[in-house]
């Protein structure tokens, strides 16, 4: 396949890009846009504290991190597009069940029901994609654009979830979401071609309970840790059901006929330098973004109105990276391409060290993007790597490979908070609660761009080496 830049997509291609896009971008949108409305949503339906709201994040977070290996595969047995419609279908009915919910338990589990709803999006949207756009730069146009689009989808979320719920009700922010889901399945029915490899119906169901129960205690714990303490009996008993849970699925996948996630995909170079780069990004950035939203509100005293126009120029550079990305990919390689993306994040995030107790718009605005230009643009470059060079029949459990660092990343944000509170704990008795605050975040910028800094050098030479040593084989069946 030549490399020149001059391949279009074409009205159809277009079209199947956008509503695959669109699925993303509807599901990442409804973690942002959740998000803000929060505190909103306590008051209206009577939450019994914020251990109690939380679940309306992690209800939806957990299924979707714990049930996309498993989805990942029937999409390779039982048809993508079809599974795919049926995952925005559910998700598009539990969104329109949130936005009427009468009570917080009726909400929590529909939110659960979009978690489970979205990890089968996740996946089957993504093997879709690499199935519609051949390998080379016609796939490395579309995955831009779709990492642009999911980033992009955050920065939406955290406006438009203060401006909705601000001037209408929490509600809009689930009914914008039903709206959106009818839009993609529109587009779904009308132009996205099935794809499907002939593969034996049989599932890997010791697998399939292993990964997901294992995967499942591990985001819990991450996500609870925080409150909960990292020492507390529940915390540690999720964090060590998760090692040996997962140990298990290792150990029953190395002798199953037919695995779910085969051994050989994870020992690739390219999927396991994938993903371990796919964590330092996702981790690096998810957690420094949320720490500049604590900057923003509990420094420098800014409204979370005025917070989600804070992140403005990251959503701004996140489209211009998705934007170049495929040109730049074409020209260097995804080996360049991460350790360019993750050396202008971690420099951008080590900027953020700089931020004054009074705030600075024009330091803020300037570190926010180049970190949002890194993290789309080394995003973009982990995921066309995981994804190239393996036989279709592999593209469904791929696309759940490529997206996992998503979630696992939250490990980042659990260590980087951690690190806030720690800091900020040792200055407290020498000066005020602000300037303490901000030691524990100016520390935590430069261990976040330092890590980031880190993974651009290691990362990026084993990605480049791997280019180099690659063979234009795919795997054996």
């Amino acid at each position: 396949m030549t490399d020149s830049p001059q391949m279009p997509l074409g009205a159809r291609g277009w079209t199947i890009l956008l509503t695959l896009c669109g699925a993303t971008f509807m599901t990442g949108l409804d973690y942002s846009i959740i998000t803000v409305a929060l505190p909103e949503i306590g008051r209206s339906l009577g939450f019994d504290g914020p251990d109690a709201l939380q679940w309306v994040v992690t209800g939806c977070l957990l299924p979707t991190a714990a049930l996309m290996p498993l989805f990942g595969r029937l999409s390779d047995i039982t048809g993508r597009r079809r599974l795919f419609i049926a995952g925005v279908s559910t998700f598009t009915g539990f969104s329109l069940l949130a936005g009427l919910a009468p009570g917080a338990a009726l909400l929590v589990a529909a939110r659960v029901g979009q978690g489970i709803a979205a990890a089968a999006i996740g996946p089957t949207a993504l093997a879709l994609m690499t199935a519609a756009f051949p390998e080379g730069p016609q796939r490395t146009r579309a995955l831009s654009v779709n990492g642009a689009l999911l980033s992009l989808g955050f920065v939406i979320g955290t406006i438009g979830g203060g401006v909705v719920t601000s001037g209408l009700s929490w509600r809009w922010t689930m009914l914008i979401l039903f709206g959106m889901g009818l839009l993609v399945l529109t587009g779904a029915a009308a132009a996205v071609p099935e794809s499907r490899q002939a593969l034996s119906a049989r599932l890997d169901v010791p697998g399939a309970v292993l990964a997901s129960g294992g995967l499942f205690a591990l985001v819990y714990g991450i996500s609870t840790g925080g409150t909960a303490g990292w020492l507390s009996l529940p915390t540690l008993s999720a964090l060590i059901g998760a090692m040996v849970l997962l140990g298990g699925f290792l150990a029953v996948e190395a002798r199953h006929a037919e695995p779910l996630v085969p051994l050989r995909l994870l020992r690739r170079p390219t999927v396991k330098w994938g993903m371990l780069t796919g964590l330092v990004t996702f981790g690096m950035c998810g957690g420094a973004t949320l720490l500049l939203s604590i900057y923003m509100q509990q420094v420098v005293g800014w409204t979370a109105l005025e917070t989600g126009f804070g992140f403005t120029a990251e959503g701004v550079a996140a489209l211009a990276a998705g934007t170049g990305a495929a040109r730049l990919i074409r020209a260097r390689g995804t080996g360049a391409a991460v350790a360019l993306g993750l050396t202008v994040q971690g420099l951008g995030t080590l900027t953020m060290a700089l931020l004054p107790v009074e705030g600075n718009l024009a330091l803020l605005l300037t570190s926010s993007a180049a970190m949002g230009f890194g993290h789309v643009l080394t995003v973009v470059a982990v995921v066309s790597t995981i994804t190239s060079g393996l036989d279709a029949s592999d593209q469904g459990v791929a696309g759940s490979l490529a997206q996992m660092p998503t979630f696992i990343g939250s490990i980042g944000v659990a260590g980087l908070t951690a690190v806030v509170a720690a800091r900020s704990a040792a200055l407290a008795h020498a000066t005020t609660q602000r300037s303490a605050t901000l030691g524990g975040l100016h520390t935590a910028f430069l261990v976040a761009g330092g890590v980031a800094l880190i993974g651009a050098f290691v990362g990026g030479r084993a990605l480049r080496r791997t280019e180099v040593a690659r063979t234009p084989e795919v795997l054996p069946a």
